[in-house]
């Protein structure tokens, strides 16, 4: 479709295509490193409640939260020993409670991050499954007895001696596809899914909206393990992921909790194909609601930049993917990744301002429900960490004895870690310039970036023309605008190499978004039927156009309203 081309009737081809998560606007919180009200250096409840009135004037509808349930903390929290429990550091199921209420009364729903792919070794249900080999809760998890010979390889993300640790205490060995003290749970055993049907239905009882599957594409497993071809941990989707029986267990999911409740799930990861997206969210098939794919989180990872090209390419085609079924989220940072503005914007001084807003600017300009990780609305950026010692990571530390066993040149290796590991993602809220941001007042679990004194909350609420003035801008233009939420999207020369630029359409109304990647100037030629007309949004105080041609200065994002 050209721009200026119109639909009398808009394409709606899904049962109940309009939804509050398709509406809404996300903020996801790493808890520990929000804010911290009892010194302990870790963020808490508490802190939240106490900035709640901040998320409410970002405009924001939804919050996912990363685990605070029990836990012996070897993965910040993703390997649970109790799941309806909360860990001390965060508070009490009554810190809880006022922290979702509070939520509540200001118009913002709550996400519940539920890691049931594995638990911690510590959950008494591992502890019974490990007591002996005829134990009610033996088939928990997935063993193999030691008299069988070695396991057949399978590959773990985080350790580099791969996914089967031995048991001494019953002479076998156990499956976890993470950390050794993260044991994959048996998903193919009923009684494992009733108990986590259970999990969630507690907490659908005390209010929360919604679910976040953390790793849920590799919960299903083939219990025989066969051997698998050498290297096929290469793709690792592939051979971890989305085995049919996984769709059983959604639909029964969604039948005992997600469809009673009415509730939003999204699991971590969408399959390798738009095939396995689609079979996990369409709404006729009664599993997820949203797809969450890494297609856009592996665009950035060379300490070289990336191609506007890819970064065009990977939205396009997801988008054009769903354009008449399904839903995505859109996202370009969270817990698991480098800061959004070191990936793909510019660091610099005279750049960093322009290149967040551009960022945000996008992210809230497309179709899909739009992710935004906690001081991304700031432009807060990496944390210069050059040694192994500095980080407390489990994957960061996986991944640094994989590469030394493996021969890699360790210089370059910690260079990419550097700029690349997800500690980056996870220092400190920066609120204002006082010791530790604001953060707390006893010594943060992690270090607060330096660059606190200047990128702040307390700076930008002062500054018209901040990031986060402007992400608030945007979040009510968001709002304000259906067309933004629900218009189909429509890439435009989509060969330039400092502009991408698009077009959102939805009945008699479209707007034009053009967003410069580039720091230098760039110009940009609209075709002929393309009439500017209104301005919705500008970081900068100008704007330059005539006779057709636009040209935009570095980093610059604007979205305009086109004349029929």
């Amino acid at each position: 479709m050209k721009p200026n081309d119109r639909n009398d009737t808009p394409v709606i081809l899904e049962k109940d295509a309009k939804a509050w998560w398709k509406e809404g606007v996300l903020y996801q919180i790493y808890p520990q490193s929000f804010k911290d009200t009892t010194g302990d250096g870790f963020g808490d409840f508490q802190g939240v409640i106490q900035k709640l009135d901040y998320l409410e004037s970002l405009g924001i509808t939804m919050v996912w939260m990363n685990p605070f349930f029990g836990s012996p903390l070897v993965d910040n929290g993703y390997d649970v020993s109790n799941y309806t429990a909360i860990h001390p550091r965060y508070g009490t199921m009554e810190d809880f409670q006022e922290m979702l209420d509070g939520l509540h009364c200001r118009g913002i729903k709550f996400v519940l991050d539920v890691v049931v792919n594995h638990s911690s070794n510590e959950h008494p249900w591992f502890q019974q499954s490990r007591s002996s080999r005829d134990n009610p809760y033996r088939d928990y998890y997935h063993w193999w007895p030691a008299e069988n010979g070695t396991p057949p390889f399978r590959d773990s993300i985080f350790d580099p001696e791969g996914a089967w640790q031995f048991d001494q205490q019953t002479n076998a060995y156990y499956l976890h596809y993470f950390a050794k003290e993260q044991p994959d749970l048996n998903w193919e055993n009923p009684k494992v899914r009733q108990e986590i049907y259970a999990i969630m239905k507690f907490w659908a009882e005390k209010g929360v909206d919604g679910f976040r599957m953390d790793a849920f594409q590799y919960a299903s497993k083939d219990t025989t393990f066969p051997e698998w071809p050498k290297g096929h941990e290469k793709e690792y989707d592939k051979w971890y992921g989305m085995r049919p029986q996984l769709h059983d267990y959604l639909k029964e999911m969604y039948t005992e909790v997600i469809e009673p409740y009415d509730l939003f799930a999204v699991a971590e990861g969408a399959g390798t194909s738009f095939k396995d997206a689609h079979d996990l969210v369409d709404a006729d098939r009664n599993e997820l609601q949203v797809a969450y794919h890494f297609d856009c989180r592996d665009i950035s990872k060379d300490l070289e930049g990336y191609q506007l090209s890819e970064f065009k390419a990977v939205f396009t085609k997801w988008d054009a993917a769903f354009k008449n079924n399904g839903w995505l989220a859109i996202y370009l940072s969270n817990h698991d990744v480098a800061r959004l503005i070191d990936r793909y914007g510019n660091t610099d001084a005279a750049f960093r301002t322009p290149s967040a807003q551009m960022l945000n600017t996008f992210l809230l300009s497309m179709r899909g429900t739009p992710y935004t990780y906690y001081g991304d609305e700031l432009g807060m950026t990496n944390i210069d960490m050059p040694k192994i010692e500095e980080y407390v990571d489990v994957s960061a530390i996986g991944d640094y004895n994989r590469a030394k066993a493996e021969g890699e040149d360790m210089d370059q290796f910690m260079k990419k870690l550097n700029f690349n590991s997800r500690e980056n993602a996870r220092t400190p809220m920066q609120w204002d310039s006082t010791k530790n941001g604001g953060f707390t007042e006893g010594k943060p679990w992690r270090k607060v970036n330096d660059n606190h004194q200047t990128i702040n909350v307390v700076a930008q609420n002062k500054d018209p023309k901040s990031i986060l003035n402007h992400f608030r801008k945007m979040v009510k233009l968001r709002k304000d605008n259906p067309v933004l939420v629900y218009g189909q999207y429509q890439i435009l020369q989509e060969r330039h190499s400092e502009i991408y630029a698009y077009t959102r359409t939805l009945d008699q109304q479209q707007v034009l978004v053009l967003l410069n990647f580039s720091k230098k100037q760039a110009t940009i030629t609209l075709e002929e039927t393309i009439k500017t007309g209104t301005l919705w949004i500008n970081n900068y105080d100008r704007l330059d156009a005539k006779e057709g041609q636009i040209t935009l200065q570095p980093y610059q994002a604007i979205i305009c309203e086109l004349i029929n």
